[in-house]
């Protein structure tokens, strides 16, 4: 409550405090909010087989959308609808589990690291996996962002090898 007298602050009441080190929603950079707004419908085409059209039209209407990047957002989401049997063989192998165990939500997260790596060079691929890692914390299981962690560390040598060789010659990742 804001005070005695005043009802609940529907925004705090409802959401639990930002953890420490993640971004406020304000302080989002536009592409990140692309990959949440990317993220939202992927799931809707996961779980519900919608058609990529109807989830864009849907998900352009949300709240903040204007504020995210929606060329990039739109790369994500009609690349991996397109793609999606040529990410999901990529992810197989690495997984420990069939596809039908995997959350939708690690699932698209999942799609969307893949993605980046392959189509997106102007993005680094240590921000990448970053970025989908914030998703898995903000969207995904309790643990689902060391799942997530694992399979695109484990694809970036694959999918960025001469970024992924040159950090570690540098000493900027393991």
């Amino acid at each position: 409550m804001n005070d005695q007298n005043s009802t609940p602050d529907t925004e705090t009441a409802s959401a639990p405090p930002a953890a420490a080190g993640t971004r406020k929603s304000s302080a989002k950079p536009a592409r990140s909010r692309s990959r949440e707004f990317a993220l939202q419908a992927l799931y809707q085409h996961i779980v519900g087989r919608n058609e990529a059209s109807d989830i864009d039209i849907f998900t352009r209407d949300l709240s903040g959308f204007h504020k995210a990047d929606s060329a990039h957002y739109d790369a994500l989401l009609y690349g991996c609808i397109e793609q999606a049997q040529g990410l999901d063989a990529l992810i197989g192998p690495k997984l420990d589990r069939s596809f039908a165990e995997i959350s939708p939500v690690e699932r698209a997260i999942m799609w969307i690291g893949v993605y980046e790596m392959q189509h997106c060079l102007d993005v680094p691929w240590r921000v990448v996996l970053n970025e989908c890692i914030e998703l898995a914390k903000d969207f995904g299981g309790t643990d689902g962002h060391k799942y997530v962690n694992a399979v695109l560390n484990g694809l970036a040598p694959e999918l960025r090898s001469a970024e992924v060789q040159a950090d570690r010659q540098s000493g900027r990742a393991k």
